[in-house]
Order: C-alpha cells, then sequence, then structure tokens
C-alpha cells in the first residue's frame, strides 16, 4: 500500500507557481485572489486560512472579505459585481457554505467566467461538460494530478464515485471521463452501495460520513481517494474511509488530512495563474 501525499505533491505545484509569480511581477503583474467568506461570526475559516497561507508561500495577493452572517442577496451580488469590474483582481472565490438565505448559484453565476478560479459559474460548467478550455473546479483537478502524479493508470479502469454534489462528484465524474475510465456514480438513494464500492478499481468517496467505507467495501489492490472531512467527537480530522484497515488491503489510498486537501489549494493557486494569463493575454 502507498500513501498518496498530496502535501507533497502540492509542494512541487507551488513551486512551479511561485516561479511563474515571479516572473509576472517582473512584468509588472501581481496576480491577485479575493475570497467571499459569509459567516455568522465573520471570522476566517480554516478553509480560508489554507488558503491565504498557501498564497503567501508563492507570491499571490489574496485578500478576504469577511460578510456577516445577515449580509443580504443583493449585498452579495454587488459586491461580486464590484470585483468583476476591479482589473487588479484576477480571481474571485465564494466560500461555501453560505447562509440559508443566499442563493449561491446566483452567486456563482455573479462571477466573471474569466475570474471564476472555482470553475463554479454556469458558463464554466457547460464548458467542462462540452470538453472545452475552461476552469476545472479545484478538487477534481486536484484529483486527476494526484493520480496522473503516481502514474495511475485511469483509461479503462472502473472508477466509482460516492456523492453527487456539484461542487466534487460530478466535476470528477466528468474529470474521469475525460481519461477514458468508466464511471459509476452512487449518492444517498443507492441501494446495495457495497456493490458498486467492491467493483472499483478506483473510489472516490465525498460524502461527509465519517468511516462510511469499511474494509469490506473495496476491492483488492484499488486505489481510495477519500475527499471526506468529518470532526471526530476530539475534534480530530477524519476523512469517510476507514483509513486504518482500508488500507491495508488496496494498493493506494489518499490520507486525510495530507491527501486530497492541499491539492485542492494547489491547483486553485494553479487556476488563478491561468486567469491571469488569460486577462492579460485574452485569446
Amino acid at each position: 500500500m502507498e500513501i498518496l501525499n498530496g502535501k507533497e505533491v502540492s509542494q512541487n505545484v507551488k513551486l512551479a507557481i511561485k516561479s511563474q509569480v515571479d516572473k509576472l511581477k517582473e512584468k509588472g503583474i501581481f496576480p491577485k485572489l479575493v475570497t467571499i467568506s459569509v459567516q455568522r461570526d465573520g471570522a476566517f475559516s480554516i478553509y480560508i486560512k489554507n488558503k491565504k497561507k498557501a498564497c503567501d508561500e508563492v507570491g499571490i495577493i489574496c485578500e478576504n472579505i469577511s460578510l456577516g452572517f445577515q449580509t443580504s442577496q443583493e449585498e452579495l451580488i454587488e459586491l461580486i459585481e464590484k470585483l468583476n469590474r476591479k482589473d487588479d483582481v484576477h480571481g474571485i472565490l465564494l466560500q461555501s457554505p453560505v447562509p440559508e438565505h443566499i442563493d449561491i448559484n446566483k452567486a456563482f453565476s455573479t462571477i466573471s467566467p474569466s475570474k471564476d478560479v472555482d470553475g463554479f459559474n454556469p458558463v464554466n460548467i457547460g464548458k467542462l461538460m462540452l470538453g472545452q478550455e475552461t476552469f476545472i473546479p479545484c478538487t477534481a483537478k486536484g484529483i486527476i494530478r494526484l493520480l496522473e502524479y503516481y502514474n495511475i493508470e485511469i483509461e479503462g479502469k472502473h472508477a466509482v464515485i460516492i456523492g453527487r454534489s456539484n461542487i466534487v462528484g460530478k466535476p470528477v465524474m466528468k474529470c474521469l471521463l475525460d481519461k477514458n475510465a468508466t464511471v459509476t456514480i452512487c449518492h444517498s438513494k443507492t441501494k446495495d452501495l457495497s456493490k458498486y464500492t467492491k467493483s472499483a478499481d478506483i473510489l472516490v468517496v465525498a460524502t461527509g460520513q465519517e468511516g462510511l467505507i469499511k474494509e469490506d467495501m473495496v476491492k483488492k489492490d484499488s486505489v481510495v481517494i477519500d475527499v471526506g472531512i468529518n470532526f471526530t467527537q476530539e475534534g480530530k480530522l477524519v476523512g469517510d474511509v476507514d483509513f486504518e484497515n482500508v488500507s491495508r488491503k488496496v494498493s493506494y489510498i489518499t490520507p486525510v488530512p495530507g491527501g486530497v486537501g492541499p491539492m485542492t489549494v494547489a491547483m486553485l493557486l494553479e487556476n488563478v495563474i491561468i486567469a491571469v494569463k488569460n486577462l492579460e493575454d485574452p485569446k
């Protein structure tokens, strides 16, 4: 069994990005990402902090705008539209989740497709589904990059994804299809889940259910990608997979933390650089 070390791979990605940022700065171009969070206490979340830290490492300017929980839909849209017009802002990211009174899809739709570094504007989602050049959602992009780094064959393999969210499940499905995998998506209404998981050469789990995947649910020598983020009663961060037992049976597995998470952040940085190049040198 080999650990898919997202932390290590992401460091390599960040080194390459830092080199690109340095070259852009020599031309007087200063890449900038603005993250927006709408939270009850207005404090930075751990996700925002991780993104800010990663941006600092590579030299990307990162500004977080933390809005109060009572911020209205109209106020959020107005802010996004203002950022769309700012020439010095290359990427805009709206941190989810948002309060229930906010229509996150409308907010995603408002972010300019050319600054939508998370890849959730319907224009970019449409391009992704049509196989056109666009921003690939960061988690899906990170998973593919991780598999490629470890030379794990995707073509012709049966990939099973548990979770059908717009943020992870569906984009991962399309990325694996583009690599010529045969893809099955399972979800909360799937009957006899283990029937599908046992047949997976590559299993991607993104449900937010601690310990959902047990050793007897996976195929021997398969590849397991755990996207889950859960906290135990003791406050320990764990995934959706029973790592200790499943890891004894599979060929490759991602840890939580240190697997998919760092890759997601690294791909965000990469998307910011793509946005800079597209905005500074539009085709």
